[in-house]
């Protein structure tokens, strides 16, 4: 095994020893880099969905850190909050999926029935768990057929810890942190202030530095992207940041969340137009873009050609690399995935669970110039 090998795997073996007790991960003022490599736009973003967590467990340092050594150009995350109002990364609003919560006999009775988006959810949630413990829970795979081993060894990170190791990466490395669930989050969290989640969530991004339009100076030197399913969450933070936000778009069967809008609402010229000012761009199921039937891709919407005639960028999601999540005429080839939507749909930008084959895809089709 060469070195170049063995040391991501040295370290990785660190972390598992030692996350449970101590953060690796260290604050940007302990760890400076003289002159990092810039952010490349010259090609379509590697967007790293929850870090690289088709290998790690998502939303823990090690998938964010495996994220940018395997080349992503931002690491992306979900913000949603602990009881005592603690901003954390975690994906869903339960803990039952994606963490080792039904091990921890200690909180059995913290099970709880919520209406989230309009239905009913019972299971465990970050609003019944302060910071101090959700920090003794172990973050695990979310499906069986990826790798177990590292199951219950990370912890849940919060939102500072995650700026955190984007700031101390070695080149630039942007973050796209979502607004999760705001409307729930609003409902069971108050905080002493009288303030809001989303005042809460702009005000970490302030406190680190975090501003500037899009390829501003001050943007490319802390790149970022602001999402949110909740488009009043998006239009309420417009005038508290510049920095530029995107509006997902979800599966043609559901409501938004904020105003219960439909599909075919949100999709409309109309609505495009309306939420153009506060956003630079949206991110579509992909499934919603190119439509499938019996895992046969159908004809293309024109969504991605309405989007870019509003200059709005289009960042789908979510690409994996397991046979189960690829159409049959991707041929159990990821790559060949990437090729349709990058040169044929064409894209701006790819979330994607495995960010190491998206970055060898890109390096081997469109390589970087040599300066950057």
């Amino acid at each position: 095994m060469g070195f170049k090998y063995f040391l991501p795997l040295l370290l990785l073996s660190l972390l598992v020893a030692n996350c449970a007790s101590r953060p690796l991960y260290r604050l940007p003022s302990e760890a400076k880099h003289a002159t990092k490599k810039p952010l490349q736009t010259s090609r379509p973003y590697n967007l790293a969905h929850r870090g690289s967590n088709g290998e790690l467990p998502e939303e823990t340092a090690p998938a964010y850190m495996r994220a940018i050594e395997e080349g992503a150009d931002f690491i992306e995350t979900d913000i949603l909050s602990s009881k005592d109002g603690v901003l954390i990364c975690h994906h869903d609003v339960n803990l039952d999926d994606t963490t080792d919560i039904a091990d921890h006999k200690e909180f059995a009775d913290r099970k709880r029935t919520y209406e989230v988006q309009g239905m009913n959810m019972t299971g465990f949630f970050t609003v019944d768990f302060t910071l101090k413990e959700l920090k003794t829970l172990g973050a695990k795979q979310r499906y069986p057929f990826r790798d177990q081993q590292y199951n219950g060894k990370f912890p849940i990170i919060t939102f500072d810890e995650y700026i955190s190791i984007a700031l101390d990466a070695p080149r630039v490395v942007g973050i796209y942190p979502e607004i999760k669930n705001p409307v729930f989050i609003n409902q069971q969290v108050k905080w002493a202030d009288g303030k809001k989640f989303e005042d809460k969530f702009v005000e970490t991004l302030e406190k680190y530095g975090y501003k500037g339009s899009y390829m501003s100076e001050d943007w490319l030197k802390q790149p970022i992207f602001i999402q949110s399913f909740a488009a009043t969450s998006l239009v309420y933070i417009s005038s508290m940041t510049d920095s530029p936000k995107l509006f997902l778009i979800d599966d043609v069967t559901i409501l938004t969340e904020d105003t219960n809008k439909t599909y075919a609402e949100i999709t409309s010229d109309a609505y495009l137009d309306y939420i153009k000012p506060y956003v630079i761009g949206i991110g579509p199921w992909k499934d919603t873009i190119v439509p499938v039937n019996n895992n046969r891709l159908m004809t293309p919407t024109d969504l991605v050609a309405r989007a870019h005639s509003r200059n709005l960028q289009v960042h789908p999601y979510t690409y994996r690399n397991e046979n189960q999540f690829l159409h049959l005429e991707f041929n159990q080839d990821p790559y060949l995935e990437y090729d349709y939507w990058l040169n044929k749909i064409g894209v701006d930008g790819l979330f994607t669970d495995f960010t190491g084959s998206l970055h060898n895809y890109q390096e081997l089709k469109s390589p970087l110039p040599q300066q950057q």
